[in-house]
């Protein structure tokens, strides 16, 4: 007995089936989670070390190689990067995308906690660890500025009042703080008068040391009453820090304002943000990988209004920068896609059958399979995204198919006098199999995708889980539901026509007829098909070579960023000011901007150098503006060469990346642990890919030109005078470094006491001759005496990648240009300059684009094997398969002709609508094949028997495959800004199903007529026999 018949005998037991499908499907659906994309950033964690004043090579070689060396034995790591710059140690850990972010977390810790011994014994701080990738990009940003206050007010209240409610959501790593001002005690030193006490600042040091200090003192106990007592030793402000005695000579005290002064000033001077530029802070949120970014934002918003009800009147707080706000958008418009698909699929449901009552039953498929398919989401832990949503769009086409199989052929059977429920058994018996066979089909081409590995699995998993799970489903419900509705809705006294039927009947009946008489003609000359399918395979192999590849196309996300660099040993105010040029330039410019936020020399890159920063503009929404994203970023480049103090690239975020840390597209990596090698072939290198008409922008972020003051100390000179290499390397680091003398504490906040030689003191390289050092005689000694000095240049900063020595250099595409041109360009030059000591390697959106291309074409491969297998299995035969499989060349050479024709590209969207189509057209050939065998099963030759099959199957053929190519038009007509990047996929889908479609009606049969065995092998009856046989 099959499913359908015991639907048919217990109704009520297949209604409530179908019910409960629903119910759990809206249950699944309140626990899902919203985000853009499936989360598929790897767990990322970064080791930061400070070691202030330390130059490149020191901390290279003293901080980050032993850090590596232990990082490096940790199970499931995927990529080490790192970067040695002035002060600063930045490792960045990327493990395998599957791995625990606690766990990967927790092993680099143990790994650093280890090695901490055998870094230097000066260091300030030890490593620290934290749960994100250093570079990557912030979601939101609160500005906050005020009329009254000063910057160092301002980054107090927010570090003191709204950065830890800020910091609590969940789901954030880190709260970044651009502009920011943090309090500092500046201890500024005059040489002269240091000389004129015969003091040095290790001397104010250990003062400092000595004198601010508060220990816990103990308690004093009487009989009925104890008293704790405190010892208040700490200073406070800033006269507390002027009138600190250094020495008593003589009976004379020697106070810090008299060799210097303490002032109450900022931390940090070198950074500054601006809005429009006005100077003011902003609070940016990273969140932590894998998070769900939605979910952050709206308890952002939550946070917001309340702070906003609480802060003093003069400060004003306004959001930045929101990144969610493009996720809502295009989820939204996909479902706006979904609306108009299900209209569109009843639309052509309607215009065939003609009777609504009729139409309404394959129909009850959408609702219970799509809602069904949330139940499977939330079993399988994935979120309500892009392209889940998508898969529920293309869903749509899909799922009625089944039904209206069992319909159209129940239908039939009515229409030729059958009573109702007669007409429901025998009807959805006889197609009882062929549903079974597509429905497999078509989940099993998602199989495959479910094993790619790496990010692109990650992405199309959800996908194909969803959209299998779904035509699943709809078997079951066209297999349970359908009949038993075929029955209950069928008006008393069976079929009566209406007008509209009778009207268009002939119609159809002259559009069979004519399908007829085409089919028999071109059986007569059947050697054709051959024709077709040659002509189809040598179309796929020149417009296949001719497409342009990228991972997935631009989106329009009303935002793009410059980042900006100038020569190395670029001064601050230098480097403000060009900022400042490129702000005014934009403003100019883009009268469509909304928010413009720019940041000179952000402190958090961790590289340590003034000479970066970057600009980011909002726009307007695309539908308030004539111009897209990428007509502005063209123009903003064309102007960008004319500012030449530095350079500035436009950038535009990707639409998946999968750390989310922007850059330029193109990022090649040149790995070589001799590092003269690597300074011998950049130049080199550099110029050839600036030579070429693929790149716009070519950037390479290894110099080796930052100036730098070299001191030689003559050792013989120093010790015939008394003094240690010790003693000038301090009073270096002291007079010059921005060193930490010690901490003071503020309004209950702790703050650091920094000390340094004042500015106009330390300007000229000859100034270095005013420092004196005291010998072991106490005599004080100049410096000048025992030491030389020379210029030299040197890198700024040491990169390693994966351990080796390694510069990566990056490049912007030419308009009209993608990823894989720029890839293959740059491997062309590496190939022609690069000897064999050299390795290469892909990094950022490069490498996201490389692991996706080679993985799904593996998957194409894949799912047509298992579909002939399947098929195989289903007809009992390796022949018929064959015949089904014709349809995959056709289509897919209709599909890359559709994307040819409308200059898409071949991206993810791109295959992944490939794959799908693989599963779609071959259903069309199931329901011909299987037909066929039927009619040879009861006597007729092979060929009137396809020929009659493929005349009684045209209109469910039709009719299913306007449904999916109408379901996906939408997709391909894609209304709405957020959506370019899923126009590809629809195209493939309208373009191959329409293409195959045509020629699908013809070449089967041929095909068939020309494969098929002349008689069915065993009759199915006698297998039966055969297994009740053996059954009893």
């Amino acid at each position: 007995m099959t499913i359908s018949e015991l639907s048919l005998k217990r109704p009520v037991l297949a209604i409530v089936m179908n019910i409960m499908i629903v119910l759990f499907g809206v249950i699944g659906f309140r626990f899902l989670g919203i985000r853009d994309y499936p989360a598929i950033d790897p767990p990322n964690i970064s080791v930061r070390t400070s070691y202030p004043g330390a130059n490149a090579d020191v901390i290279e070689s003293q901080i980050t190689e032993p850090l590596e060396k232990s990082i490096n034995g940790i199970a499931g790591v995927k990529n080490i990067t790192s970067s040695s710059s002035q002060g600063n140690s930045n490792i960045n850990v990327e493990f395998e995308l599957g791995f625990n972010l606690e766990e990967a977390a927790n092993d680099v810790r143990d790994k650093v906690s280890q090695t901490v011994r055998s870094l230097p014994s000066d260091l300030d701080a030890p490593p620290v660890v934290t749960k994100a990738d250093a570079s990557s990009d912030p979601i939101l940003s609160m500005t906050i500025q005020s009329e009254s206050r000063n910057p160092l007010q301002v980054t107090e209240y927010a570090t003191n009042n709204l950065l830890e409610r800020i910091q609590t959501i969940p789901g954030v790593s880190t709260v970044n703080i651009w502009g920011e001002k943090r309090y500092a005690m500046r201890v500024w030193f005059e040489p002269e008068k240091l000389l004129a006490y015969n003091l040095t600042a290790r001397d104010v040091q250990l003062a400092l040391q000595r004198e601010n200090l508060e220990l816990p003192s103990g308690k004093i106990s009487g009989n009925t009453m104890e008293l704790t007592v405190r010892t208040f030793g700490r200073l406070n402000n800033e006269d507390d820090f002027n009138n600190l005695i250094i020495k008593n000579v003589d009976g004379r005290d020697i106070q810090l304002k008299d060799v210097g002064q303490a002032i109450l000033g900022p931390e940090n001077e070198e950074s500054v943000l601006k809005e429009s530029g006005i100077p003011m802070i902003a609070l940016a949120i990273v969140p932590q990988p894998g998070s769900n970014y939605v979910a952050i934002a709206d308890e952002f918003y939550k946070r917001y209004e309340q702070i906003k009800k609480e802060v003093p009147s003069d400060i004003k707080l306004d959001v930045g920068l929101d990144q969610t706000k493009f996720v809502r958008k295009s989820i939204a418009e996909v479902q706006e896609t979904l609306v108009l698909s299900f209209a569109l699929v009843v639309l052509i449901i309607f215009l065939f059958f003609r009777d609504w009552i009729v139409a309404i039953r394959p129909l009850i498929d959408i609702p219970v399979s799509l809602i069904g398919a949330f139940f499977i989401m939330y079993l399988s832990g994935f979120t309500i995204n892009v392209l889940t949503l998508l898969a529920i769009v293309l869903a749509t086409g899909l799922v009625v198919d089944d039904g209206i199989v069992v319909t159209e052929n129940i239908f039939k059977k009515m229409e030729q006098g059958m009573d109702k429920y007669r007409a429901a058994r025998e009807g959805s018996n006889e197609i009882y199999f062929a549903v079974i066979a597509t429905s497999i089909t078509l989940a099993v081409v998602f199989l495959p995708i479910i094993f790619l590995q790496g990010f692109v699995g990650r992405l199309f998993r959800e996908f194909g889980i969803v959209v299998a799970g779904a035509v699943l489903i709809s078997a079951f419900v066209s297999l349970t539901l359908t009949p038993v509705l075929n029955v209950y809705l069928t008006r008393k006294g069976g079929m009566k026509h209406g007008w509209f039927y009778r009207v268009t009947e002939p119609f159809f009946q002259s559009m069979e007829n004519g399908y007829h008489k085409a089919l028999v003609a071109f059986m007569r000359v059947r050697w054709v098909a051959w024709l077709l399918i040659i002509a189809c395979g040598v179309m796929i192999y020149m417009i296949g070579g001719k497409l342009q590849s990228e991972l997935a196309p631009m989106e329009d996300r009303s935002q793009f960023r410059l980042q900006v660099s100038a020569p190395e040993g670029t001064s601050y105010d230098a480097m403000d000011a060009y900022i400042d040029k490129l702000n005014q330039l934009i403003m100019d410019s883009v009268p469509e901007r909304k928010v413009l936020i720019s940041v000179t020399a952000p402190g958090f890159t961790g590289a340590g150098s003034v000479n970066s920063g970057f600009v980011r503009s909002l726009l307007v929404d695309p539908d308030q503006r004539n111009r897209s994203q990428q007509q502005i970023v063209d123009v903003i480049n064309r102007n960008l060469p004319k500012f030449n103090e530095g350079r500035a690239f436009a950038i535009q975020e990707q639409t998946i990346s999968v750390n989310r840390r922007g850059g330029l597209p193109v990022a090649f990596v040149i790995q070589n642990n001799n590092f003269d090698k690597l300074k011998a072939i950049l130049p080199k290198f550099l110029e050839e890919a600036q030579k070429n008409p693929t790149f716009n922008s070519v950037d390479v972020d290894l110099k080796f030109n930052k100036p730098e003051l070299r001191l030689n100390i003559d050792r013989l000179r120093a010790s015939e005078l008394g003094v240690s290499v010790t003693d000038i390397s301090e009073l270096m680091q002291l007079s010059l470094s921005n060193r930490r003398l010690g901490y003071f504490i503020k309004d209950g906040k702790q703050y650091q006491v920094i000390g340094q030689v004042m500015r106009n003191d330390r300007d000229d390289p000859t100034d270095l001759k005013n420092l004196f050092v005291r010998n072991n005689t106490g005599q004080m000694i100049s410096v000048d005496q025992f030491v030389s000095f020379e210029e030299e240049t040197t890198p700024p900063t040491l990169y390693h990648f994966n351990r080796y020595k390694s510069a990566t250099i990056s490049a912007g595409l030419a308009p009209e240009k993608t990823i894989g041109d720029g890839i293959k360009e740059m491997q062309a030059i590496a190939d022609k300059l690069l000897d064999d000591s050299f390795n290469t390697a892909l990094s950022g959106n490069s490498r996201d684009f490389a692991e996706s291309s080679g993985n799904t074409f593996f998957a194409f491969g894949l799912a047509l094997i298992l579909i002939f297998l399947v098929l195989a299995a289903q007809f009992e035969s390796f022949i018929d398969p064959i015949v089904i499989m014709v349809t995959v060349p056709l289509a897919i050479a209709g599909a890359l002709f559709s994307l040819w024709l409308f200059d898409q590209t071949i991206n993810i969207f791109s295959q992944i609508g490939m794959i799908m189509l693989i599963g779609l057209v071959t259903k069309n050939g199931i329901l011909i094949v299987e037909f066929a065998n039927q009619k040879k099963h009861a006597g007729m030759l092979k060929q009137p028997a396809v020929i009659e099959a493929a005349t009684m199957r045209l209109r469910p053929i039709l009719m299913t495959s306007l449904a999916m190519a109408l379901g996906a038009l939408p997709l391909a007509l894609s209304l709405g800004a957020a959506s370019t990047s899923r126009i590809p996929l629809g195209i493939v889908i309208v373009g191959g199903i329409m293409f195959s479609l045509v020629l699908t009606l013809f070449v089967i049969p041929a095909m068939y007529s020309f494969l098929s065995s002349k008689k069915l092998k065993v009759h199915e009856e006698e297998t039966e026999t055969v297994i009740s046989k053996l059954a009893d």
